[in-house]
This record gives structure tokens, C-alpha cells and sequence, in this order.
């Protein structure tokens, strides 16, 4: 988690950086549900193949070991197939739909920022929290 001061001079450059934020999350978002999709077929298709072969083979499924070992604060997966591709993807999809939804909340939370007219002078100090705005400091120049 990442807090940092950024320094704006007026309400609209600020509105305008939150503006591009959403456009970038919206953007990475749409290609990780293309890449999900694609996955997603490849994980079904990989499970069917895999169920008719166990199924010509006469054998039960096998709960398989995921092969994942951890390093620190890292878990690494030896091997991995479609289906840990598919769970990871997953992760990162919901986690940019969290980001786009915080990002729109605090865009619609500043709308009134759009109607304080001419601030000449007055410098925003936004206090950011992973690039969200949380805390808005007014500072005469």
C-alpha cells in the first residue's frame, strides 16, 4: 500500500488525473476479462479432455497436488495449468473492479470541487492512497 502528498493547482487538474486513473483501470480491466475468457475456454477444455481420458482409462479423478511451494511471503506453483491461470486472473480481474469502483466513488465524491469557480492562489494537497484521493489539504500559496 502505497500513501503519497501529490500537489494539484486547481480543482480540474485534479479531477482530470482521476479522470485519466479511471480510463487506465477501465482499459487494463477490459483486457483482463478478454484474457479471462480466453482461459477460461482453456481450462474447460483441458478439464473435459482430462475427465475423458481418466474416463477411457477406468480411473477415478485424482485430487492432484498443486505443486506450489512457498518462499517467504511467495507461493510459487510448479507447473502450472490453465486452472491456476484461470484462479489468478480471477484475482486480479475483481481486484481491478474494486480499484474502478473506489476510483468512481471518489470522482463523484469531488464533484463539488467542479463548482468552487476561480481558486487562483490555492493549491490542492491531496493526500493519495494508492492513488485515490482520501484527504484534500486547501493551501494558499
Amino acid at each position: 500500500m502505497v500513501i503519497e502528498i501529490k500537489e494539484y493547482i486547481s480543482a480540474e487538474q485534479l479531477a482530470q488525473r482521476l479522470d485519466k486513473e479511471i480510463g487506465d483501470t477501465k482499459s487494463t480491466l477490459g483486457e483482463y476479462l478478454r484474457r479471462l475468457d480466453e482461459i477460461r475456454t482453456l481450462a474447460e477444455k483441458s478439464k473435459k479432455i482430462r475427465e475423458v481420458v481418466l474416463k477411457l482409462a477406468g480411473k477415478k479423478g485424482q485430487t492432484e497436488s498443486l505443486g506450489e511451494i512457498s518462499v517467504g511471503s511467495l507461493n510459487i506453483i510448479l507447473d502450472a495449468n490453465p486452472f491456476h491461470e484461470l484462479t489468478a486472473i480471477e484475482s486480479v480481474v475483481r481486484s481491478f473492479q474494486e480499484r474502478l469502483l473506489v476510483l468512481q466513488k471518489a470522482r463523484e465524491a469531488l464533484k463539488w470541487l467542479d463548482q468552487l469557480g476561480d481558486t487562483d492562489g490555492l493549491k490542492y494537497l491531496v493526500v493519495e492512497n494508492e492513488g485515490v484521493p482520501e484527504r484534500i489539504l486547501f493551501k494558499l500559496q
